[in-house]
């Protein structure tokens, strides 16, 4: 044993350790002009690139005598991104980086620029809700997940009643998507705190895609989920205090759901939605409105996009379609693409819109 504990001493102090070879990585490292350095180490590697929606394109990094791999890109507009390391043509996350993207078909890291000034999805000194995860019976008796958001001073068995909000995910994302990248549950306290935004429930549930592209998603919302919360909750149940809104394919669930239930819900707000599904085609192929009821029951109905969105074309069908029916559609173009970033900049542009 006594040898044994030498050779470690002589390893150790020599340099020649394993542990004590590997450099410490610190990253990503935002600076104080916004930049940001990437690092990666990868001894063995011969090509390393940066992937990140900051950038138009991926782009090499270079590595140093220790085996770091390393870019700074210039001063970034202070925002959550993605990012991932390409390594000799594998895409991996940031073994130095816990903050990871919540998705089932991918695990990019993100990046936090904060920037001088608080964003509106920024942790602030202000009264803070609840998040809170609740399983449910859903329509093929399996256990369903939702993340559910209640406000500051929220009592379950208090006399205030509280509208909803349904809040679906996009494609691969998880019923965490929108807390631990969308930062949904940020943005409600700080605009309920600036007195912008009614107080409100949020419901997100775990939206499978496969279900996101059929009924049965709708059909689990109707007849499962709504009824949980209005189960468990003390919320308000007439179709003015419900509303329904979603990215992506979620997006199109949510024009699938809440048009074709003009009964519950008030609100419609699809962020690029996603409309080439079986279900979108059966609901609206040969859809023939009642526009007057239409325009009269919505309180809002919207359809927000990037400029750049991978779909725009696939959105602006949509809403021709919408258009051309004549209902009252309030359409937004923003920079950018089909990314969460934007899904940031619509839920905060929406929330104050409801339940008015």
């Amino acid at each position: 044993m006594k040898n044994i504990l030498l050779t470690l001493i002589i390893l150790v102090t020599s340099g020649t350790f394993l542990i004590a070879q590997r450099p410490s990585v610190i990253s990503p490292e935002v600076h104080s002009d916004n930049s940001v350095t990437f690092r990666f180490f990868a001894r063995n590697a011969k090509d390393v690139s940066l992937d990140t929606e900051i950038l138009p394109a991926p782009e090499k990094m270079t590595k140093d005598s220790s085996g770091v791999w390393s870019i700074t890109i210039p001063p970034v507009k202070p925002d959550i991104y993605p990012y991932s390391f390409r390594v000799d043509g594998i895409e991996v996350t940031d073994p130095n980086n816990t903050y990871v993207f919540s998705n089932e078909g991918f695990k990019h890291s993100l990046v936090d620029i904060k920037g001088d000034k608080p964003l509106v999805h920024s942790l602030q000194n202000v009264p803070h809700g609840k998040v809170s995860y609740r399983s449910y019976k859903t329509a093929q008796n399996r256990t369903g997940t939702l993340v559910i958001y209640t406000p500051p001073g929220f009592d379950v068995n208090g006399k205030t009643k509280y509208p909803v909000l349904y809040l679906i995910h996009g494609g691969s994302d998880t019923e965490e998507t929108w807390t631990k990248v969308g930062k949904a549950n940020l943005i409600a306290d700080n605009l309920i705190a600036q007195g912008k935004v009614k107080p409100m429930i949020i419901v997100m549930p775990y939206a499978n895609t496969g279900l996101m592209m059929s009924s049965a998603f709708g059909n689990d919302m109707m007849n499962n989920i709504i009824p949980f919360i209005e189960s468990n909750y003390p919320v308000l149940t007439d179709r003015n205090n419900r509303a329904i809104t979603g990215f992506s394919v979620g997006g199109g669930a949510t024009l699938n759901i809440g048009l074709m239930n003009l009964d519950k819900f008030a609100y419609v707000c699809a962020y690029a939605p996603f409309v080439q599904t079986p279900e979108f085609r059966a609901n609206f192929g040969n859809w023939s409105p009642d526009v007057a009821a239409y325009n009269n029951q919505l309180k809002k109905f919207s359809i927000y996009v990037g400029e750049s969105d991978q779909y725009i074309e696939i959105v602006n069908s949509a809403i021709t379609l919408f258009k051309e029916k004549n209902l009252n559609l309030e359409t937004m173009f923003v920079p950018g693409g089909h990314t969460w970033m934007n899904c940031k900049l619509f839920l905060a542009t929406t929330l104050p819109q409801l339940f008015k």
